[in-house]
């Protein structure tokens, strides 16, 4: 071999094994799972051409630049943030020990009060959901934000599409930010006639050209609605006709969102706004006045989380709810591939007494995810966690019910993607009748789903035991 074909395979070797170098030192400095930081290292030695490029398009643990643009690039919101976050809310328990003190661990998560003087309507469907919705926006006079993973040009996406076209020929202002991952099947169209029609339409991924990086394995998972700064929604439905049976005559998907009326509106609008000046250069001016009269007596927390914040703030979120359970801690995820501090808090939590009930679905949108949660049935069976499978359509709610203190309805699922990847909301209600009213409805789904037990995986095939545990490696990528 002569010198000049050494060198000709030498300086990309060499290239290649910097660039390696590099993603570890990365690694080492902000690693959140050893066993992720040690799976990388070693791709990265072994086999740099295929981890290096890996790693650069999936690797990264913090969704970089979110955090500055949000306090740096408008004055007014970095105020508006740290006002709301200076705002304090008695919530009298005396006569359970510590409640205030796990809530007021939610509040520091969330960097927002609990607010009182709201009032909540729980949405258990698809056609509920998009009843309010459609009236709600029909209602507006000033302006409508909207912020969904997924959005689609089909029936439901179209009668969107109207109402909003409707509203902008009558002046009313509207901001649509959704997720070009999530929304990849949106047509152009449907985005080109709304923005033509007037609406300032963003993409959380490519709206901004100066912040993009290489950061496509993050989503933008929240789905909400703001009308005039007064009503909001929350919750797990996204705008498509999948949640009425519509699409290719399936079973309707069964889901929960949530009406918020009063000043609990106002940390779902940040939450909008911080996305969307992530996303955008325009700001948008709106309304942050309070209400004059409180619309109800519920207090309410919004809790945005998300990669970008300094702690893993939905799994700590989990995490807390979880350890200070005293009865019960149910939670409905339609995907459910829990890390080792997730499944230790519930092993620890049923140990110590607590009926511990996950709910997730019979049939699924994700058979990977599907068949990773067979792997979790004997640690769960062995100390008394109840996993149910709901059977009729596909279960993709996302509620939590601790006990009859609180419960929670929002975007985030009980899996590494949720927790650590996803831009995540969740509006948390200590209303005795909301809490009811979420019992209710989890005692009903409870009715029609199947108990899993140890032998749904004991008796199945060795090579489906070893393929559920092979995906159950892959569960910080799902």
């Amino acid at each position: 071999m002569n010198s000049d074909t050494f060198t000709l395979f030498a300086i990309p070797l060499t290239l290649l094994y910097m660039s390696a170098l590099a993603c570890i030192y990365r690694i080492l400095l902000t690693y959140r799972t050893t066993q992720g930081a040690i799976a990388w290292i070693i791709s990265l030695i072994a086999l740099p051409y295929i981890a290096v490029p890996l790693f650069v398009l999936f690797g990264r643990y913090r969704f970089g630049g979110y955090t500055k643009a949000r306090r740096m690039g408008n004055k007014a919101l970095s105020s508006l943030l740290d006002q709301f976050e200076g705002q304090t809310t008695s919530i009298p328990a005396p006569d359970q020990e510590n409640f205030g003190d796990e809530l007021q661990v939610l509040c520091k998560l969330s960097r927002q009060p609990f607010t009182s003087g709201n009032a909540c309507t729980l949405l258990k469907d698809g056609a509920a959901t998009f009843e309010a919705l459609f009236q709600a926006m029909e209602d507006a006079t000033h302006y409508i934000l909207l912020e969904f993973y997924i959005v689609r040009s089909d029936k439901v996406g179209n009668r969107i599409k109207s109402i909003l076209e409707q509203k902008l020929a009558q002046g009313v202002d509207v901001w649509l930010l959704y997720d070009d991952i999530g929304s990849l099947t949106l047509s152009k169209r449907w985005l080109n006639e709304l923005a033509d029609a007037g609406a300032h339409v963003a993409s959380f991924g490519k709206g901004n050209i100066r912040r993009r990086r290489f950061q496509i394995n993050f989503r933008n998972h929240r789905k909400l609605l703001v009308c005039d700064g007064r009503i909001g929604f929350v919750g797990g439905i996204n705008l498509g006709d999948e949640y009425l049976g519509t699409a290719m005559d399936q079973e309707p998907w069964r889901d929960t969102h949530c009406r918020i009326e009063g000043p609990a509106v106002t940390g779902l609008q940040l939450a909008w706004l911080e996305d969307w000046n992530w996303a955008s250069d325009i700001h948008p001016d709106l309304n942050w006045s309070p209400v004059s009269t409180p619309p109800g007596e519920e207090k309410v927390l919004i809790l945005p989380t998300g990669p970008a914040d300094t702690w893993e703030t939905c799994t700590l979120f989990f995490l807390n709810s979880i350890n200070n359970a005293r009865s019960r801690v149910w939670i409905a995820s339609p995907y459910f591939v829990p890390d080792f501090q997730i499944m230790n808090a519930l092993q620890l939590a049923a140990l110590r007494g607590v009926d511990v009930r996950i709910l997730i679905p019979e049939k699924s949108d994700s058979p990977l995810i599907r068949v990773a949660a067979y792997s979790y049935l004997i640690h769960a069976s062995q100390t008394g966690i109840g996993i149910y499978q709901y059977q009729p359509g596909f279960m993709h709610q996302k509620v939590v019910l601790v006990d009859d203190r609180y419960a929670a309805v929002g975007t985030a699922n009980l899996d590494n993607r949720s927790m650590r990847l996803n831009f995540e909301i969740t509006a948390i209600n200590t209303s005795a009748r909301f809490i009811q009213e979420v019992d209710t409805m989890l005692k009903d789904d409870l009715r029609h789903c199947r108990l899993m037990t140890e032998s749904d995986y004991q008796n199945r095939s060795l090579l489906f035991r070893l393929w559920c545990h092979t995906v159950r490696l892959l569960a910080p990528l799902l």
